[in-house]
């Protein structure tokens, strides 16, 4: 069998990897790729946007199954558009895709089908949107109702601080049209956690549970990234809690979805926050998450192709997935300055080192090739990830692989999977 991942992230390294497991799987390509991702398989120099050239690329070569990473793509239809060419691509079409690409309509679809979610409302219009926020209380929740890049979100401490997010979006234009209407949300306490699921639009099977960090710095100080890190299972989610978010989001929202008429075939990501009154979706994402993903897919047992194609092909139902019984966690090493401005095409040495080291593996986020040397070519450079029997020994085999690992202005959170740790005490 014949793959093509599309995406060139540190997600998609780890797709690559784990496709590349699988026993049916002959050849992987891979558009763009990174420099990481070229080491287990072929770069192909086609945007992830591409749809058209995608499409004939994958006619031609005769990719058997097209695996999507990224959420533009989704959202902009790539997979309606191999599926009217006859080829197999794992992923939701582009009106299902909207659970992510629009936080309105994903509020909307909350509402109407009783997922527990926080209060919140829309606005295009500045000074509606400030009267309605001065009436409020902070801390409280700004989001941009369209892809920000995982930085759409700004949790506000003031109502000062609020106003000027809700400025920067409508009036600055910050998020250009994904920021044209907002979202003002109650803020919620809590601990968060991510559950992930497979399903082909009747089946919903939830994958191992994962906590991502999104503040750029420790102590969760620090503007909102594309993630800094993650680890799984994530022990706030007990078994019990897991029922009841099979129970009361997962399942609802896909048959919420259906009742719409729009069938949901991929992977469903609900950002959940863990409050006093149960959980709460923060969020919903379309695809693997990212630095989720590189946690998850290294405690997969069940051959991850063969699930994409019980995806496809409706068969959900008769598939079993079982995973290690195990830790993960994953460090992102970051350029520095990110998530503001930061530069590219620093050096980076000691990766031979790092992949050396038993149970832990590099994923590139963003890296290029230049002249024979790995440089940083991105915000986030490196998902440097690990794996044990337990979480402890999971992180200090990553954080052992991260001090082998330098680039100039590098910076990386020291905290990851403090909570867990805590927690157990």
């Amino acid at each position: 069998m014949r793959v093509l991942v599309v995406g060139s992230g540190g997600r998609e390294h780890t797709l690559a990897w784990k496709i590349k497991q699988c026993p049916q799987v002959d050849k992987v390509y891979c558009a763009p790729g990174n420099a990481g991702i070229s080491q287990v398989a072929e770069c192909v120099p086609i945007a992830a946007d591409d749809i058209t050239a995608l499409v004939d690329f994958a006619r031609k070569e005769e990719i058997d199954l097209t695996v999507v990473g990224p959420e533009a793509p989704l959202t902009a239809g790539i997979v309606d558009a191999f599926m009217a060419a006859g080829l197999r691509i794992f992923g939701p079409q582009k009106r299902a895709a909207q659970l992510e690409g629009s936080k309105v309509f994903a509020k909307e679809l909350m509402e109407k089908y009783h997922i527990p979610t926080a209060e919140s409302k829309s606005f295009t219009d500045v000074k509606e949107a400030l009267d309605y926020l001065y009436s409020q209380q902070a801390p409280i929740v700004i989001k941009a109702d369209g892809l920000a890049a995982g930085k759409g979100v700004v949790v506000a401490a003031t109502l000062a601080e609020a106003a000027a997010a809700v400025k920067r979006m409508l009036v600055e234009a910050e998020f250009g049209s994904a920021g044209s209407r907002i979202i003002i949300e109650e803020f919620l306490a809590g601990e968060e956690v991510t559950v992930l699921a497979f399903s082909d639009g009747n089946t919903t099977i939830p994958m191992a549970s994962s906590q991502d960090h999104k503040a750029a710095y420790d102590h969760d100080q620090g503007p909102n990234t594309g993630g800094m890190g993650a680890y799984s299972p994530a022990p706030v989610l007990t078994k019990e809690l897991l029922a009841q978010v099979e129970r009361e989001v997962l399942q609802p929202t896909i048959t919420g979805l259906r009742a719409e008429g729009i069938i949901f075939k991929g992977v469903l990501y609900a950002g959940l926050m863990i409050t006093e009154k149960g959980p709460k979706v923060l969020e919903y994402n379309v695809r693997f998450g990212d630095p989720e993903c590189q946690v998850i897919l290294p405690r997969l047992k069940t051959d991850l192709c063969s699930i994409m194609l019980a995806v496809i092909n409706n068969d959900l139902a008769n598939t079993t997935i079982e995973w290690y019984d195990n830790h993960a966690a994953c460090v992102v090493m970051a350029s520095g300055g990110y998530p503001l401005a930061y530069e590219k095409g620093k050096v980076i040495s000691g990766l031979e080192e790092a992949a050396k080291l038993p149970d832990v593996s590099v994923f590139h986020a963003g890296t290029a090739e230049i002249d024979g040397q790995i440089v940083t070519a991105g915000g986030r450079v490196l998902g440097v990830t690990a794996w044990a029997d337990e979480l402890a020994a999971a992180l200090a085999k990553a954080y052992q692989a991260v001090e082998a690992i330098s680039f100039a202005a590098a910076h990386y959170r020291h905290d990851i999977g403090q909570k867990a740790i805590c927690r157990k005490g």
